[in-house]
């Protein structure tokens, strides 16, 4: 086994030889039997560097040393740390396969800790669905519940309900730029083979014959999976994403890609900016855009998003669906684009509560592509009572913004159906904190585009988005990436003691603390519609720019507005219930964006 200082020489030169000769040079006594290996004796490689380089970097490490002490890290620098960038600037440079997970795991489940629930257990609502409508759009707009039932009990052909989602998108998507590739061959094929299936008496459960969307993150064989990035236009993997996979198997129909920007941020991506079908002069939040979209706008059955801070919840949001981010490590990622590995989620984006449980039920489960990914229970019935659950809450979120008066509506709601409102707090640390991870996996992930210059063909170049920070974050301290990951593990802590008094959260959806330290932790979150609120101007991901302002409205637009639950860790089937009896409550998800 080769001693550090043998290492770091041969690191450096690359050749056998001439390290052997210029470290003896430059360090004679290791030649000297039993000596010790010692940092700082490699030989130099890389850039000069000065003391001013030094002073220039303290100002992005926000870390200052003494004119000595720059003096002494500058003529040490090569010798000591500029070869352990070898893996990437060589000599022997190191491949790092894009499938490759990092060595560390988190785990959302803390020690001594149990996660819940300790059974399986599933119980759809038993509601009758009534007769099938006689208005195309009225069946496009059905929640999953009553289309499997109406599919189950054969009023309605999967033929048909495609023929009805391909029809809108052709009609629609014209408006919405939510479809990336619409599978229509794929889609007619899977839908005239569901009904020979279920008129053979083979019905596969729920989602069978239900025509959905998944976002364009997901691998699907032999057809494009772009990650909306003009880079990934024309790629086509050769095998499907395991969620991809479990939905065929559960003999749903895939009908479309959709959109996501680029690379998972916000709205906008090669072919345009996806707009939200309630209000067409803005974005439909990012990045599972075209999963909320879609799925309001009655494009699809259901659809997949995928969440690493909120590409989830602002979109569920601002269109006015249900969004269910599963707990982390719950659904398998294998064959889903990488942005952060630790962070990444993926999750159904629906028009119903229950919908969201009955696409959970089908995708969770650990695949051996994905490290992280876990054996989980769910235990949900639609008509459980949900008498008693404590449900906490912050007092001071609910009097400022982003809360509205359809959030502290939805707090009085609790307390009418029988559930238990409880105070709760959490220490001010500053969060935002945690985000270098984010940016430093995110960078990661995508390194080579960085260093190759691709990210250059992005259409969104501004400060805020992915070029710009995947460049910066070259710069970030690995110590405080450390720093950041015990920050990460003391949240974690913070929010079981917390669920020590709560069964669940009630949350405004866009609280910044709240989005980042859930994604962070990995505890679940269900968002749905809880009223409609008036807005005067567009709302926007991206950071504003004084050159060009948001469009202003008078008078005011009438948009829908949702609240989030965040629930234990796999404890899904709580949060389930919970949203089911407060969309019964709310008795505001049926209807639908005008014009569609």
């Amino acid at each position: 086994m080769k001693s550090r200082r043998q290492f770091i020489t041969l690191t450096s030169l690359g050749l056998l030889g001439a390290a052997a000769t210029q470290s003896q040079t430059s360090n004679p006594s290791q030649s000297t039997p039993g000596a010790p290996p010692a940092f700082g004796t490699a030989p130099e490689v890389g850039p000069e560097v000065s003391p001013t380089t030094f002073a220039e970097a303290e100002k992005l490490m926000q870390f200052e040393m003494s004119a000595n002490e720059r003096s002494v890290a500058a003529d040490s620098w090569r010798r000591t740390m500029a070869a352990l960038y070898e893996r990437r600037t060589g000599p022997r440079k190191a491949e790092l396969d894009a499938a490759l997970a990092p060595a560390t795991i988190w785990n959302p489940i803390l020690p001594g800790l149990k996660a819940a629930p300790e059974r399986d257990h599933f119980v759809r609502s038993n509601v009758d669905p009534g007769p099938l409508p006689s208005r195309d759009e009225d069946i496009a707009f059905s929640p999953v519940t009553r289309l499997s039932r109406w599919i189950e009990q054969r009023k309605l052909t999967s033929e048909r309900l495609t023929q009805i989602y391909l029809k809108r998108i052709e009609q629609f998507d014209s408006k919405l730029r939510c479809i990336i590739t619409l599978t229509r061959d794929l889609a007619l094929a899977q839908s005239k083979k569901a009904d020979q299936e279920i008129a053979a008496g083979k019905y596969r459960g729920p989602l069978h014959g239900i025509p959905w969307g998944g976002k364009d993150l997901l691998d699907t064989a032999g057809i494009p999976t772009t990650y909306g990035a003009e880079p990934y236009r024309d790629r086509i993997p050769t095998k499907s994403a395991a969620v991809v996979q479990r939905l065929q198997d559960a003999g749903a129909v895939l009908i479309a890609k959709l959109s996501l920007g680029a690379l998972a941020l916000n709205d906008i991506w090669f072919g345009g900016q996806t707009m939200n079908p309630w209000l067409l002069e803005e974005g439909a939040s990012g990045s599972s855009a075209g999963p909320g979209a879609a799925t309001a706008a009655g494009l699809v059955g259901f659809a997949i998003g995928s969440e690493t801070g909120g590409s989830i919840v602002a979109p569920a949001m601002r269109c006015g669906v249900t969004g269910l981010r599963p707990t982390y490590g719950r659904v398998a990622r294998t064959g889903a684009m990488t942005l952060c590995w630790s962070l990444d989620k993926l999750g159904p984006m629906t028009r119903s509560v229950e919908d969201a449980v009955l696409v959970l039920k089908t995708i969770s489960g650990p695949d051996s592509g994905d490290l992280a990914s876990v054996p989980s229970k769910l235990d949900f019935d639609a008509n459980a009572s949900v008498r008693g659950l404590r449900v906490g809450y912050f007092p001071q979120w609910m009097k400022e913004a982003p809360a509205t008066e359809v959030d502290r509506a939805a707090l009085d709601t609790v307390k009418k159906i029988g559930m238990e409102p409880v105070e709760v707090s959490i220490p001010d640390w500053p969060y935002d904190s945690l985000d270098l991870i984010l940016f430093a996996e995110a960078a990661a992930a995508f390194e080579e585009l960085t260093l190759s210059g691709g990210l250059t063909q992005l259409k969104a170049q501004v400060p805020d988005a992915w070029p710009n920070i995947f460049r910066q974050s070259r710069f970030l301290s690995a110590v405080d990436f450390v720093q950041a990951d015990r920050l990460r593990r003391k949240v974690a802590v913070e929010m079981a003691r917390v669920f020590s008094q709560v069964d669940l959260l009630l949350v405004p959806s866009l609280r910044d603390e709240m989005l980042t330290i859930t994604n962070f932790t990995g505890h679940p979150s269900l968002t749905m519609r809880a009223g409609f609120v008036e807005v005067s101007e567009v709302r926007s991901d991206w950071a504003p720019d004084p050159k060009n302002p948001l469009p202003k409205f008078s008078p005011p637009r009438r948009v829908p507005h949702g609240v989030t639950l965040i629930g234990r860790l796999f404890d899904e089937g709580t949060l389930g219930q919970a949203g089911t009896a407060l969309e019964r409550a709310f008795a505001v998800s049926a209807e639908h964006p005008p014009g569609f």
